[in-house]
């Protein structure tokens, strides 16, 4: 396999694994709305994986992006649209693309998932406070026994 098709391989699994990513963030976004507390820590547990994997293969990526630059006495960094200039292969531009509108809908869906949480956040905090207004102390906090006074 030459360096070339090496490096398109890696972009292709790149963009296969960030699509895993990006279904896993549509799947946390349904769970936050349904407050499915049990699901979002799978889908959490899930997405580390999924984020290892891709700085592994961010990587290899580097690795084999460096090893083409050397073996083509390429001075300094070169990126996806100079490898298409260089090889003149049009899939780098075409798999750049791809990755950078993944990227791009991946963050979006962070930023809403995460807006998602934090309002979740402030409704268990806002609840908490309201039901800490009728204990006005007499709860034991230590045994979980209401004490009542009697008249």
């Amino acid at each position: 396999m030459t360096p070339e098709q090496a490096i398109i391989n890696i972009l292709k699994e790149q963009i296969n694994t960030y699509k895993i990513l990006h279904d896993l963030l549509k799947e946390e976004r349904i769970c936050l709305v349904d407050i499915n507390a049990e699901k979002i820590a799978d889908i959490s547990k899930e997405k580390d994986t999924v984020i290892m994997r891709l700085r592994l293969l961010e990587e290899e990526r580097i690795r084999l992006i460096t090893k083409f630059s050397v073996d083509n006495e390429i001075n300094g960094d070169i990126n996806l649209n100079d490898l298409g200039e260089i090889t003149g292969n049009n899939m780098f531009t075409i798999l750049r693309s791809r990755l950078l509108s993944l990227l791009q809908n991946i963050e979006e869906m962070n930023k809403f998932n995460s807006i998602l949480i934090d309002r979740s956040i402030n409704y268990i905090r806002t609840t908490a406070n309201f039901i800490n207004t009728f204990t006005d102390g007499n709860i034991s906090r230590t045994t979980g026994v209401l004490l009542s006074k009697e008249t």
